[in-house]
């Protein structure tokens, strides 16, 4: 038997990982032995997704998966260890703790953070964008800053791809983002003239303050030391809390160079397409590697070379076939995607240009001199074609071309099916899977996207082809059950149209027709909301009563330590000297500790159940309401303060808010809903991040729609500009009641919008053209809602049968419940656990 030799890998990123992978599936006779250095105290993580650390804050969220190679005695991984040298003559690498011999060595080093020679480019304050810890610092200044001043600004420098994600994660700090870019244009190596200005308009448009064609020329501490002074190239000075760095990378080959391996001209490790370097026993992969020349900056051809190292290795003759260096990705709340040559540099190139600044979109095929082959293309705005487009790059269009590419309403929009696309087609690009390596997975019996994921590994970098995979398995004819549970065969939409049709108002009922057995903790909530969306009923009359779940049991939301919260509403914002001193009064008398939340309203937490009834009714007393903190529901409207106060609002955008939360309080719906109005483009009631979202302009109102935070943060979408409020009013009518009605279970609008067939340009459609022609159906459900609606509080405290169920199991009535009790942390009132919450697992 031949002896194991040592594979070392110096860089422990998404390619290195990639390395290690690859070469360990392959190698079953265990060939080779590989140590791996890692710099970072983390194992390898989702570089790609590094924005998606803000606002979780848990490392682990990233963490690819494998990435400790737990239980494989072949590999090693040393974290936290640098390599200082290579010792090419004696094949070894030298670290602070010692040597480590190798028989290959592969060069993962990937790049580092380009900071221009600027005075002052290492004062405290400023970061690059390059890690997580590079994250927690900008967190840490930035939370410093707005410590000290509220409307702190954050500046990037460098508008690119990175530019641009670094300013997203400073406005989701909170800070106002700057960014400053030295070319003409946003994103200058992804998007032309056209493209990048309808892509700086909207950023614009979002709050951002952007300054192209410029650069930093010193920066400084201010004279207190508490801000950033920034001079600009034309001696403008800006005073910001922080400067970010995003202005390229560089191919980290220093510690290559000093070993004498040959590098490129413009640097990198310089390889030939097996990714060997001038020393034979070396390889460089990632972007690192100058491949004949060039660094390629994109996770796509960084995992090529990996896998070609690791057939090399094992005696293949792989080899570097070139990259795709096409790229999608949302940035800001704005699609932007490019693909192909999209700058048109292939002699005789032909431009189809479709540019709509009234929509908010621009769209670019770049054809062959005889106009039959597409080579490439760029979107703004709308990118929903770029699944399809890319993968035809260097084929024969299927169409018209500007009908491709026109907007929906125009005699355009004549969207590309997957069926179109041919076998060879690259559909992930990340990971080189093919159209025909997708559908002989669908063959062979993967029935869904999680298997498909699973099986050929498309769709689990970038995520971009994601759409596609669903889009394959029903052009190959697997039905995908919609089934709400195993009670159910139909979806929840089918439901909804089933209790519209048949006039059945019990569960009971509904499962006895058109189910099986007794309903289960799925069925039975969406049921009741269903039940609710279609009548003014209390949620807890009769049998329906027993569908609600823990939360809407007792119609308050139950927290960690069994306890409950009450959440009256303040429409808007909007409450009383009055209300507000009974509010303090009531938290004072129970102990409540009080919180005001990011909806404009106050939370009380820490209510026995016992306490709900007797809490409630001195809150009705004083004219307040349930703020339906527990259902799913419409929450808040949060609002700036629009005319009233601010010397920029353009339109009364308080009295708005409360004019929908008024409108549409206690709608129930598959999902929480939530909604903002802003005064002016300032968006200081940060709409855009709403299921709705009402910005004001000089002629009237913008309607946003398919926002919302949570673990994947979406901004909503332009449906419509400058309306007056009618109109306004009547397309949120449509658009709540579309979503009730075709929703599925617990999906909130953002993923409801994603999912419709044609997206925004579909709901465009419906809500405004009534292309269902159920526009005045859709009003009339409203209507009937606004007319029915009732406090469900206070029809609680109307009615003896309901004020039974708030009583303690324990210890009825009123004695303390000895589950509950209360500690101290920084001098916050703050739940204590002591035994099982007496309701805490209590389903109708």
């Amino acid at each position: 038997m031949s002896r194991q030799q040592t594979a070392v890998v110096v860089g422990h990123g998404m390619v290195g990982h990639r390395f290690v992978e690859a070469l360990r599936a392959r190698d079953g006779e265990g060939a080779w032995r590989i140590v791996v250095f890692g710099e970072e105290s983390d194992a390898a993580y989702d570089r790609v997704g590094l924005s998606s650390y803000v606002g979780v804050w848990d490392r682990s969220q990233l963490a690819l998966p494998g990435n400790d190679y737990a239980g494989d005695p072949l590999v090693q991984l040393r974290l936290g260890e640098t390599v200082t040298a290579i010792d090419t003559a004696a094949r070894l690498v030298r670290t602070p703790t010692g040597e480590q011999r190798y028989d290959a060595l592969v060069l993962a080093t990937g790049s580092y953070a380009f900071v221009p020679p600027v005075d002052g480019s290492d004062a405290r304050g400023c970061h690059v964008y390059r890690t997580l810890d590079d994250l927690d610092a900008i967190r840490a200044d930035a939370e410093a800053a707005l410590a000290r001043d509220p409307n702190a600004v954050g500046m990037v420098v460098g508008g690119g791809l990175l530019g641009l994600e670094a300013a997203n994660a400073l406005r989701s700090l909170g800070l106002r983002p700057h960014v400053v870019e030295r070319n003409p244009r946003l994103m200058p190596q992804q998007v032309d003239t056209g493209g990048g200005e309808h892509l700086a308009r909207m950023i614009t448009e979002l709050g951002i303050d952007v300054t192209l064609s410029s650069g930093t020329a010193a920066i400084t501490r201010n004279a207190e030391d508490t801000a950033l002074q920034v001079t600009l190239a034309d001696e403008s000075v800006v005073e910001v809390a922080v400067v970010v760095f995003a202005a390229g990378v560089r191919p980290r080959d220093e510690l290559a160079a000093a070993a004498g391996l040959e590098l490129a001209e413009r640097g990198g490790v310089l390889t030939d397409l097996r990714c060997v370097t001038s020393d034979p026993a070396v390889f460089a992969i990632g972007e690192v590697a100058a491949i004949e020349g060039r660094c390629y900056g994109l996770v796509g051809p960084g995992y090529s070379t990996a896998e070609v190292v690791a057939d090399r290795l094992l005696g293949g003759d792989a080899s570097f076939g070139g990259a795709d260096l096409s790229t999608k990705l949302k940035l800001l709340g704005v699609d932007v995607a490019s693909f192909g040559d999209a700058m048109g540099l292939t002699p005789g190139a032909l431009d189809v240009v479709v540019s709509d600044p009234i929509g908010g979109t621009y769209a670019k095929l770049v054809l062959s001199d005889d106009a039959q082959t597409l080579l490439g293309g760029i979107l703004v705005g709308d990118a929903s074609q770029y699944g399809v487009l890319r993968p035809l790059v260097g084929s024969s269009l299927p169409g018209d071309p500007v009908s491709l590419i026109a907007p929906a309403g125009t005699g355009g929009g004549a969207a590309i099916g997957v069926g179109a696309l041919p076998a060879e087609a690259q559909i992930c690009s990340c990971n080189d899977v093919t159209k025909a390596t997708l559908c002989s997975a669908i063959a062979d019996g993967s029935c869904t996207v999680a298997e498909l994921k699973g099986c050929t590994g498309a769709g689990t970098s970038c995520g971009s082809c994601v759409p596609l995979l669903s889009q394959l398995l029903e052009a190959e004819g697997v039905t995908v059950s919609k089934a709400l549970c195993e009670h159910f065969s139909q979806s929840r939409a089918e439901l909804f149209e089933l209790i519209q049709a048949s006039g059945l108002r019990t569960f009971s009922a509904l499962i006895a027709r058109f189910g099986s057995g007794t309903g289960c903790d799925i069925c039975k909530p969406t049921v009741a909301s269903i039940l609710a969306s279609t009548s003014s009923d209390h949620i807890l009359d009769g049998e329906q009563a027993s569908l609600q779940d823990s939360n809407d049991h007792f119609l308050a939301n139950i927290q960690r330590n069994g306890t409950y919260s009450v959440v009256p509403r303040m429409p808007g914002g909007d409450v009383t000297a009055e209300q507000l001193i009974v509010i303090g009064e009531i938290a004072r008398d129970f102990g409540l500790y009080t919180k005001i939340t990011g909806g404009q309203r106050i939370d009380m937490f820490g209510a026995t159940v016992d306490q709900l009834p007797l809490i409630w009714r001195r809150l009705v007393d004083a004219g307040m309401e349930s703020g339906q903190a527990y259902g799913k529901s419409l929450r808040t409207v949060k609002s700036c303060v629009g005319t009233d106060w601010c010397r920029y609002g353009q339109q009364d955008s308080v009295q708005m808010a409360i004019d929908l939360e008024l409108r549409y309080r206690g709608l129930r719906s598959p999902h929480k809903i939530k909604m903002g109005v802003s005064g002016c483009a300032r968006e200081c009631a940060e709409a855009r991040s709403k299921d709705v979202g009402v910005i004001a302009t000089e002629s009237g109102w913008n309607l946003y729609v398919g926002g919302n935070g949570g673990m994947t943060p979406r901004h909503a979408q332009l449906l419509a500009s400058d309306l007056d409020g009618q109109t306004l009013v009547r397309y949120v009518d449509r658009f709540l009641m579309y979503y009730i009605r075709t929703a599925d279970r617990l999906q909130r609008t953002a993923s409801w919008v994603e999912c419709l067939d044609g997206g925004m340009d579909r709901l465009r459609e419906v809500i405004v053209d009534d292309a269902l022609g159920l526009n005045a159906d859709f009003e009339e459900a409203v209507a009937r809602h606004v007319d029915g609606y009732a406090c469900e509080w206070k029809g609680v405290l109307e009615d003896p049968d309901k004020l039974a169920r708030f009583v303690s199991f324990v210890n009825a009535p009123g004695a303390p419940d000895p589950t509950v009790s209360f500690g101290e942390k920084n001098g916050r009132k703050v739940p204590v656990l002591i035994g099982s919450p007496t309701l805490a697992v209590r389903k109708g």
